[in-house]
Formats: C-alpha cells, structure tokens, sequence
C-alpha cells in the first residue's frame, strides 16, 4: 500500500513539473524516503525517478519544438560543473541556511510572477542573454549540488524575469537543463551509496505517464495561464524547502 500511494504521488509531482518546466525532486524526497530502505538510498532512488521524469517530459518537449537549444547550450554545461563542484564541497557549507534562502527567493519569485508577471519577449527568436545564461546556470548548479537539488525552480525565475524567455520555452529548456543536472547528481551519487532500486523503479514508472501529460498541457495553456501555473508550484515549492530548512 505504501508503494501504491508512493506512485500516485509521483504521477502528481511528474504531471505538475511536466507542465510548468520544473522537476520537483524536493517535492518527491520526503515521500522517497518514507519508503526506502534507508535515507541515502532514497536520496539516490528520488535523482533516478526525478531524471526519468525530466527525461520523459523533455523527450515531449523536443518533438513539439519548444526548447530553446542556444539557452540550453549555455545554461547547461555550467548547470553540471557548478553542481559538481557544489555536491563535492557540501560537508562544509550550512545546508539549512543554503534551504531558507532558496525557499525566502522563491516565495519573492512567485509573489513577483503573481504581482508583475514579465511581459513576453517580442522575439522568441531574439538573441541569448548568455551572460545571465551562464551565472544563473553555474550559480543555481552549485548551490543545488550543496543541498541535494537540482533547483529547476530557481533557474525558471531567472529565464522569466532577466532573460525575457517565453513561459512555453522556459518550462522546456528549463527541464531539459534539468535532466541533465539530474543525470550527473545521479552518477555522482552512486559510489556513495547505491540507490534503492525497487523504490527507484516505481518512482520512475509512476512518473513517465504524469511527466507526458503534463508536458503535452504545457502547449495548451496561454501564456497568463502558464505564467500563473508556474507561480503557484514555485509557492508551493517555496513553503516545502522552508519545512526542510526546519526539520
């Protein structure tokens, strides 16, 4: 029974983060853990369900044509490097601080998504902040990489408010960074601790049909729509990470 309702959860987590650009592994962990075997294996089962589910809705994502593949180009590689560099020097720095922070950034996020939601760029096809691109990327990927996340919902302000990226593109660029950032914290963390794979399977199987829907609903929302979809995970997100950040 635990599994079953582990599964739903998952399929609603992956439906919510396939529709507005976001992986929600914070959203996914307490639940992982509740249900592995011991807390690093969950931590690795939640990376491996939450890079299937980025997977599956980027896979959806590419075929309609919406990811930005010139912001990915700079967004990405930066994203890896900085939460490589931010998972090995994480036994040093204040875990619980770094978590109050990110939730007191994202609760102004989505208060500014639902206040003053950025005009849409006039260009889709204008050119890339690559400056903006870079730093947000090596910046969100290692403080992600410090606390265990990788912290697609501080990424999405960023690509909405400063590099003026359209809320269809930046849902999926956003988690197509997302996959790969997940990919490496994955791989990174198998020689710590192997992750439990019978949790990791459900999460995942859970997890592909909710992050196809939810990407396919992504195409069919306006704009405002989007827009205040996102706002509302990234609050949801925001008072999640403070509850971690006191636990």
């Amino acid at each position: 029974m635990d599994l079953v309702l582990y599964a739903i959860w998952c399929f609603a987590v992956a439906l919510a983060g396939g529709l507005v650009g976001l992986v929600l592994g914070n959203l996914r962990l307490p639940a992982t853990l509740v249900v592995s075997s011991s807390a690093a294996a969950g931590t690795g089962a939640n990376l491996v369900a939450s890079a299937v589910a980025a997977a599956t809705a980027s896979i959806a994502h590419i075929r309609a044509r919406r990811v930005d593949w010139r912001l990915f180009a700079w967004m990405a590689p930066p994203s890896v490097v900085g939460g490589l560099i931010g998972g090995y020097v994480s036994g040093v720095l204040p875990k619980r601080v770094l978590l109050a922070v990110i939730s007191v950034v994202l609760f102004h996020a989505a208060y500014e998504l639902f206040v003053r939601p950025p005009a849409p760029a006039a260009d889709e096809s204008g050119r890339v902040a690559r400056g903006a691109a870079v730093v947000t990327g090596a910046v969100v990927g290692f403080v992600g990489g410090v606390v265990g996340l990788i912290l697609g919902s501080l990424r999405m302000p960023a690509m909405l408010r400063y590099m003026r990226v359209p809320a269809r593109r930046a849902a999926a660029t956003n988690v197509t960074v997302g996959f790969c950032v997940g990919v490496a914290g994955a791989i990174g963390h198998l020689p710590s601790a192997a992750p439990d794979w019978t949790v990791a399977a459900v999460g995942a199987v859970a997890s592909i049909p909710g992050a196809l829907l939810g990407s396919r609903l992504t195409g069919r929302l306006s704009e405002p729509q989007l827009m205040r979809a996102i706002a509302w995970i990234l609050l949801v997100v925001a008072v999640s990470t403070a509850v971690q950040a006191v636990a």
